[in-house]
């Protein structure tokens, strides 16, 4: 009986360390998502913070310990934060997950995808993934907007004479 016992106590053992270490790796995981900020504390002498792929996301080292980490592509990335020295102080997986599909439509036209942000009525909202005439249509359109909107006017393609 006390072999049975034996045999079952380490068997819970090995499932104990298993599930412990499957959290501390959760623990150790940062999800965001795609076009999304997530504020994580970081330890004060940290002087530096190193993305693996810019392209999956971005951070920025915020005073008081405020590193602020955006999702800019699908997938895995990892993010190192050093001190003075150049020793890893903290180092954490980030994982980049599609965006919340709250008031959001996908539309398929073909092989071509469109998003559309439905909050309440349908604009187009750009994703990664999304056609390429679609979304080049739309990223054209904001940033003239954006332009406008500093000061640097939109083109129409006429002009008043000078003087006028």
């Amino acid at each position: 009986m006390s072999a049975a016992f034996g045999r079952h106590s380490l068997l819970f053992g090995v499932l104990g360390c298993a599930l412990f270490a499957a959290a501390s790796a959760r623990a150790d995981t940062v999800s965001i998502s795609l076009d999304q900020a997530r504020l994580l504390k970081i330890p004060d002498r940290v002087t530096t913070i190193v993305i693996g792929n810019p392209l999956i996301a971005d951070a920025t080292l915020q005073g008081g310990g405020i590193l602020v980490v955006t999702g800019k592509g699908y997938g895995a990335t990892n993010l190192l934060a050093l001190d003075r020295d150049g020793r890893v102080v903290m180092s954490k997986d980030v994982l980049v997950i599609g965006p919340g599909d709250q008031d959001m439509v996908v539309v398929y036209r073909g092989a071509a995808r469109e998003t559309w942000s439905c909050t309440p009525e349908c604009q187009p909202r750009i994703t990664l993934g999304d056609g390429k005439d679609f979304f080049g249509d739309t990223i054209g359109q904001a940033g003239a907007r954006s332009g406008a909107a500093q000061g640097g006017g939109a083109s129409t393609g006429t002009s008043a004479p000078a003087g006028r």
